[in-house]
């Protein structure tokens, strides 16, 4: 019988307060769908982080015959020198950080730019003699790159070191601030969700105040009260929720593996089972915010 009428009063309150109740289903999936898409997007970064980083080399380029740098002022790079940044690539100091180092000589640097420049006329103006011999080093522990890097900066013999390290982080910063941007985003939209469901919850408490009067007088608890009030949000968020979930995974499958994965092939990119993931905790973060609005509306509302 109770769960019957229960079930009646959320009825009822859905339908007299329909047009709100939308408006709390699709602020809901929206703000959701934002809160999703900035988990995602996060898990986009640490993935990318990962993949990028495993393939981070510092590059030592030795001085050459045209190097003006003062490092290389006493010319060419001495084998002394060569033998001396060698062996210091292998002192525990320095190598903790190191994984593999690979020693190319102007020749093997030449090719390498004759199989990358193939069919360039830029080839025709080059020969080995103009290019740096150099130290690739990979790195065991990429965070470490930039330490690996200051040690062989302005070293004798050494023109440059190139840490590949630091245009990443410029794409990270830039990643990690439009990560922000959707949290931010998806914080207003949850708020504004709140306040819906309050409302909503307020709204259909007034129409029914005089059924709520006469449960008062027969004695029933606040809680038999309060039940269908709460259901009524948790139902409308959850719905929401559930649209939220949908168009997360729906972006996951067709956007990021069917558009963007088919144009770039780029390792690491999140996907369907990755926003999968995330369905559960929208599902769980919906049902909260809109029990929660719920039950502070009404304590505010019974307690008059």
């Amino acid at each position: 019988m109770r769960a019957r009428f229960v079930l009646t009063e959320i009825g009822v309150g859905l339908w007299r307060n329909l047009s709100i109740t939308i408006s709390v289903v699709i602020v809901t999936a929206v703000s959701l769908f934002f809160l999703g898409s900035g988990l995602l997007f996060q898990r986009q970064v640490d993935q990318l982080r990962t993949v990028v980083y495993d393939e981070v080399q510092v590059s030592i380029f030795l001085c050459g015959a045209e190097s003006t740098v003062p490092s290389c002022a006493d010319g060419e790079v001495t084998q002394q020198q060569r033998d001396e940044i060698a062996a210091e690539l292998r002192d525990p100091l320095i190598g903790q950080y190191i994984d593999s180092v690979e020693y190319e000589s102007k020749q093997e640097a030449y090719e390498r730019f004759l199989e990358q420049f193939e069919g360039s006329p830029i080839t025709e103006n080059v020969t080995a003699e103009q290019l740096p011999e150099s130290f690739r080093v990979r790195l065991s522990d990429p965070e470490q790159s930039g330490t690996v890097a200051a040690f062989f900066e302005g070293r004798a013999g050494v023109e440059s070191v190139d840490d590949q390290s630091d245009l990443f982080e410029q794409i990270f910063r830039f990643l990690n601030g439009a990560t922000f941007a959707a949290w931010v985003l998806a914080g207003a939209m949850l708020i504004a969700a709140l306040l819906l469901v309050a409302t909503t919850i307020r709204l259909a408490a007034f129409n029914r105040r005089r059924e709520i009067g006469i449960m008062r007088l027969v004695g029933a608890s606040k809680a038999f009260i309060q039940l269908p009030f709460m259901l009524e949000g948790i139902i409308a968020a959850t719905v929401g929720a559930l649209l939220s979930s949908g168009l997360l995974v729906a972006f996951a499958r067709f956007f990021v593996e069917g558009y963007v994965g088919e144009r770039i092939q780029l390792g690491g990119l999140v996907g369907t089972a990755d926003a999968m993931l995330i369905v559960p905790w929208l599902l769980l973060t919906g049902v909260l915010f809109a029990g929660v609005s719920s039950l502070i509306t009404l304590e505010r509302y019974l307690r008059v």
